[in-house]
């Protein structure tokens, strides 16, 4: 399938790369089906974009939540996971959506509102962790920062 994104142009995405959200995502429960997409211009692996097949003008951006904060690990009720059908931990991959401001330093991600991921069997939920543990809006910019300095090192 060919679609016209915003923030890729034109691009191909094959069927088996499709990923189901069957309830869609928080505030977008009619958008269903994404693909992860990975911007290899920009050369950076920490984030990603789950690009709307239904809304082509739609994408965010995602990471992968150990890389600013190692030791989350948020509780998830089994109950709510049994959608995604059988999990090992290979299977699973949990990221975490970022806002990007104008003002830059003001970076976060939503360690509340994690997505998870079946890689196996294409089938993702976005869930809502119970409790204060973990923020809404946790600030990114310095930990990048930090983390590039140690890379350059």
């Amino acid at each position: 399938m060919t679609i016209m994104t915003k923030v890729f142009g034109e691009i191909t995405i094959d069927d088996d790369r499709i990923i189901t959200f069957s309830k869609g995502i928080v505030g977008f429960p009619e958008l269903t089906q994404f693909a992860l997409l990975h911007d290899s211009e920009k050369g950076t692996d920490s984030i990603h974009w789950l690009q709307s097949i239904q809304e082509p003008a739609f994408a965010m951006p995602v990471m992968d939540p150990l890389r600013v904060c190692p030791d989350y690990n948020p509780e998830v009720d089994d109950e709510i996971l049994r959608n995604l059908g059988e999990l090992n931990p290979d299977d699973m991959l949990v990221l975490v959506t970022m806002t990007v401001p104008k003002e830059i330093e003001k970076m976060s991600v939503n360690l509340k509102g994690p997505v998870i991921i079946n890689a196996t069997r294409k089938t993702a939920i976005q869930v809502i962790v119970e409790g204060d543990n973990y923020p809404v809006k946790f600030p990114i910019y310095d930990i990048f920062n930090e983390n590039k300095k140690k890379a350059g090192e």
